[in-house]
């Protein structure tokens, strides 16, 4: 991969397909110890992806959802 004349690079579909990089996501450059690490910018993740997997349970929402309701 090489950067064109004005700075861009192109990211491989597949690389693009397997983190979500479609077109309009902002994404963050951030200055690490071996280089630059490219992520989607925290403004531009969904709120719902920011809080899967928190609970750490393996129920069904269904499930927590009837316990919560006390049935």
């Amino acid at each position: 991969m090489k950067i064109s004349e004005r700075g861009q690079i192109t990211v491989p579909k597949a690389l693009r397909a397997k983190f979500g990089l479609n077109k309009d996501v902002d994404i963050e450059l951030v200055p690490v110890k071996d280089g630059i690490l490219i992520q989607k910018s925290t403004k531009s993740i969904h709120p719902v992806e920011k809080v899967i997997g928190i609970l750490n349970q393996s129920s069904k929402s269904d499930e927590i959802i009837e316990k919560m309701r006390g049935r």
